[in-house]
């Protein structure tokens, strides 16, 4: 794993800027990958302080494993996200001072053949972030209905011409089972030719990523429970990198922010809503244009985050 190359953490200044409240706080990395984050958080904060890391990819945690063994303050964890909760009552770190996410997929993860993210490498259509458990993509390819397709590619993807790529999937998978990418290569080159197929091939694969790793439903549930694990004037930072994590953290941050739910017709306020966050991003934070130069990859990256004002109830 030495030679292994992980992106550059991304927005590295300001996600310590509005994640570390306290030198001497617990933080929680959910996505440590290949530790480059975890190891700006680690420099950042005081030998007092304790760095918590979590990641679904155990290849991507051995390699952190490395790059963080020098810092006593840590613990690693191999989980998805969505269990950070339970995680940290296991360890008795709770309550803590910041949670921090950088979603999507790392460089190393595409770059490496056999685990099936990129169109561009012929390999087994796997995709799953942590190999051991779980359907492969592979596997919705050949077995998901028609209507489940259409809605992963339509939804998760947005791409435009879902339906004849299901369409072609089908056909396909009539006389052959979708096992490489290249099959499916083949698939999305069938129904939209070489002009415009990287565009689409770039769609169809994240979807098919979203839905393999469950990326949306996780999210969503690892937002809650990091509000839950929350001391008050602690924050929650994320980095997303398309429309559809953004906007489901959009949506939390903007909920907890509220004071109020009722419908606009409503006279007076009858829901009792209590405003639980402050939104510290009033306009969502992207990467500088020298950053962006230095590390391409940084270009579509979104930064929110946020503060709790209410006390952490156990």
């Amino acid at each position: 794993m030495a030679q292994v190359q992980f992106h550059m953490p991304v927005m590295r200044r300001e996600v310590l800027a509005y994640l570390i409240t306290r030198k001497d706080g617990i933080y929680v990395d959910c996505t440590v990958g290949g530790g480059g984050h975890a190891q700006a958080i680690l420099e950042a904060i005081s030998p007092e302080g304790f760095l918590i890391g979590l990641d679904a990819d155990a290849e991507a945690l051995s390699h952190a494993e490395q790059v963080l063994s020098r810092f006593p303050n840590k613990i690693l964890r191999h989980t998805f996200y969505d269990n950070l909760e339970a995680v940290l009552y296991e360890l008795e770190k709770v309550p803590v001072n910041g949670v921090f996410f950088d979603l999507g997929i790392s460089s190393f993860q595409v770059d490496v053949e056999r685990r099936g993210f990129s169109f561009q490498k012929d390999a087994p259509l796997d995709m799953r972030f942590d190999q051991s458990v779980g359907k492969t993509a592979a596997d919705v390819l050949n077995t998901y209905p028609e209507e489940e397709l259409e809605r992963i590619i339509r939804e998760y993807g947005e791409e435009r011409h879902w339906r004849a790529i299901v369409r072609e999937i089908l056909r396909k998978r009539a006389v052959m089972k979708i096992e490489t990418t290249s099959d499916l290569v083949e698939i999305v080159r069938a129904v939209i030719g070489d002009h415009f197929l990287n565009k689409s091939l770039a769609r169809v694969f994240q979807a098919l990523r979203i839905e393999v790793n469950r990326e949306l439903e996780r999210l969503q549930r690892a937002l809650e429970q990091a509000f839950n694990v929350l001391q008050k004037g602690g924050r929650i930072v994320v980095l997303s990198y398309h429309s559809l994590e953004d906007r489901i953290v959009k949506d939390f941050f903007k909920l907890k922010a509220a004071r109020c739910v009722c419908p606009p017709e409503f006279p007076v306020c009858t829901c009792g809503k209590v405003q639980e966050m402050t939104v510290l991003t009033r306009k969502v934070v992207t990467p500088s244009p020298e950053e962006i130069r230095a590390n391409p990859r940084a270009r579509s990256a979104r930064l929110r985050a946020a503060e709790k004002i209410i006390p952490f109830e156990a």
